[in-house]
């Protein structure tokens, strides 16, 4: 399985991003995965998790601003990012949940105050 994460910019606080996750060379629907971040000097952190038959997780720093979804269709998660925050700076990762893959390169996101 090859994951590609993209859609990462700098954006100002208050701004909006959506990140795109493309899952390649699997079989089955994305199911299970979830977005992660590192910050800079920090832990890698789990941010959101969909999963079919359980409720969707997100961070308690994040509820109510991020959304995450899936389009098996185009073999693609997203992670909708609004209301960003300087602290939302980081590098995001998707992986399943827990983490199973390669992490590949991420996508940074760089919010300004």
């Amino acid at each position: 399985v090859q994951l590609q994460a993209f859609g990462g910019g700098l954006v100002q606080a208050g701004g909006s991003l959506r990140l795109s996750c493309v899952v390649s060379r699997s079989r089955f629907p994305i199911n299970g995965m979830g977005w992660f971040r590192q910050a800079p000097g920090r832990q890698r952190e789990l941010v959101a998790v969909i999963d079919t038959g359980s409720p969707i997780y997100y961070a308690n720093s994040v509820t109510g601003r991020f959304t995450i979804s899936v389009d098996n269709a185009k073999n693609t998660m997203y992670l909708q990012m609004n209301s960003l925050k300087p602290e939302d700076t980081a590098v995001y990762y998707c992986n399943k949940d827990p983490p199973l893959w390669g992490w590949g390169q991420g996508t940074l996101v760089t919010v300004s105050s």
